[in-house]
């Protein structure tokens, strides 16, 4: 008969070693060595999976990438399923992210931290990468669609800032008077970045009385930015 190990591939077994790595020491300090170590596994089992540490890593980038907006997606998919706002699924989709990245600290590191010297994340990241903005724009696309949005007292000047790609996430750029709707939600989102930044790192443990809420506050004012109003004290999932 087969062990429970047994089932396990060789490439979950370094993964799974790796990631107790990144909490340990952080993705800086990775090497096939220490994973050995960690794992109990001789070295070329380890470089018998992933030749060198950079491909370890994008193992790992994209692992946390597909992990963190599965989540996402999912609290999103229930919120919109139980006829939630826009507002409502934004805060729901926000917090699923919170929640994975203080269960994950190691992995949320390695994708919002510092970058790691000498490693350039390859093409192969970058479909995964997107899928957070992906979440995102979709529901600022639905209030867009649905009217929930309040058009922008000002809008912002000169020509549109936007790369084609960014544009054609969100299915191309909006009408007046939301022209700058796209620039707002790349605002929204570094905002939700830095905010995660700041609680999983632990900068706002000693500024705010309850980081929970706090943080559905942040969502509400970053939102607000777009047009959209987070409606704060109700339950999204």
């Amino acid at each position: 008969m087969s062990s429970n190990d047994d089932a396990v591939t060789p490439a979950a077994r370094v993964k799974e070693a790796a990631r107790r790595q990144l909490a340990l020491v952080g993705a800086a300090a990775l090497t096939p060595e220490a994973v050995a170590d960690d794992g109990g596994l001789s070295v070329a089992d380890v470089t018998g999976v992933f030749p060198d540490r950079d491909a370890l890593l994008t193992a790992l980038l994209i692992d946390a990438y597909n992990a963190s907006a599965a989540e996402m997606e999912r609290a999103d998919g229930a919120a919109k399923e139980a006829g939630a706002s826009a507002g409502a699924r934004l805060l729901a989709a926000t917090r699923a992210l919170r929640a994975w990245s203080f269960a994950n600290p190691g992995e949320f590191a390695l994708v919002y931290g510092s970058p790691v010297p000498g490693y350039h994340a390859p093409q192969d990241t970058v479909p995964p990468a997107s899928r957070t903005p992906a979440v995102l724009a979709g529901i600022v696309l639905s209030a867009l669609q649905a009217g929930e949005l309040t058009p922008p007292r000002r809008t912002l000047p000169g020509p549109p800032l936007l790369l084609p790609a960014a544009e054609a996430l969100f299915g191309g750029a909006p009408p007046a008077p939301y022209s700058d709707l796209l620039e707002r939600g790349i605002a929204l989102w570094s905002s939700l970045v830095g905010l995660l930044v700041f609680q999983v790192f632990s900068r706002t443990h000693d500024s705010v009385s309850d980081e929970v809420a706090y943080f559905d506050h942040a969502i509400a004012v970053a939102a607000e930015g777009i047009g959209l109003e987070v409606p704060l004290g109700e339950r999204t999932d």
